[in-house]
């Protein structure tokens, strides 16, 4: 009996364990509509801010490039990653920190940086890694504002020279169940060339002028990507969470039903037994 009363254990630890998973799995699930509602609006804002961009630069002068779009012999390289505070989020982190190493390797010749946007980016480098700044904490108030301030800090060391490219790495969401590892030069800045004779160029009057609207354009586009990278993240942290608590649920199911059958077989086999022994005892008295 005392096999029987670690099953039981077992199959009551599983139960709680399943209450649990199938919480976070719902609580992932309100969170995800939130967050993705988020994301599908920012991305038109930013996709026509680039192409504004684009067509403001295609007839600007090419002598009056912006300070953000300056190229340069690359030696120091700084990568944004971003993951989340929590975990129990499947590979959601694990594929972040994977692509930061095959980066580190692709570009061992330079200096390498990182700022982490995330606790467990920076748990996962703070050892081997030179750390330029740890900013997971706007996770406790994420807003444009918060973002920017951190984008803020990167575009002012790119302009120092501290960095000559800056890359993000983050996970871009897609649906529920699937987020694709996204590595995107922040900076320099890409801009389009000039506009072919073929296509058709847009008229537009300039008020002031083409290049003090790039000078307000350019900053905004940037931190613009940088708060639709961490909305993603975001996204595609409660989509992760909410499958991999689903498979965790199902799975304790799987197991607590297995073991239920082998209690209950356990416990037929207790009771046969103590039958037999009743029986073989009765036999007994008779017989002597």
């Amino acid at each position: 009996m005392a096999n029987l009363k670690e099953i039981r254990g077992r199959i009551t630890s599983i139960s709680s364990t399943m209450q649990i998973t199938r919480a976070m799995k719902m609580v992932s699930a309100a969170k995800l509509k939130k967050a993705q509602d988020a994301i599908v609006m920012l991305r038109p804002y930013s996709e026509k801010l680039q192409e504004i961009i684009q067509n403001v630069n295609s007839s600007s002068d090419p002598d009056q490039i912006s300070v953000y779009a300056q190229k340069r012999e690359v030696k120091r390289i700084l990568f944004i990653a971003v993951t989340s505070n929590r975990g129990l989020a499947g590979a959601f982190n694990s594929s972040i920190v994977k692509e930061l190493n095959i980066q580190f390797r692709d570009q061992s010749q330079y200096e390498i940086e990182v700022l982490t946007i995330g606790k467990k980016a920076f748990d996962a480098v703070r050892k081997t890694r030179t750390v330029y700044s740890n900013e997971s904490a706007v996770f406790d108030n994420l807003n444009f504002d918060t973002v920017s301030h951190v984008t803020e800090g990167v575009m002012n060391s790119f302009k120092e020279g501290k960095f000559d490219e800056v890359y993000l790495i983050y996970n871009k969401f897609v649906n529920a169940a699937t987020q694709e590892v996204t590595t995107e030069q922040l900076l320099p800045i890409s801009m389009a060339e000039k506009a072919e004779e073929t296509q058709v160029e847009t008229d537009y009057i300039f008020e002031p002028n083409r290049n003090e609207i790039l000078d307000n354009l350019i900053p905004k586009a940037i931190k613009t990507q940088v708060f639709k990278a961490v909305l993603d993240s975001v996204a595609s942290e409660h989509g992760a969470r909410m499958t991999a608590m689903h498979k965790a649920t199902d799975n304790a199911q799987e197991l607590k039903n297995d073991l239920v059958i082998f209690y209950n077989k356990a416990r037929q086999a207790a009771i046969t037994n103590e039958i037999l022994e009743i029986v073989s005892g009765a036999e007994a008295l008779k017989n002597s």
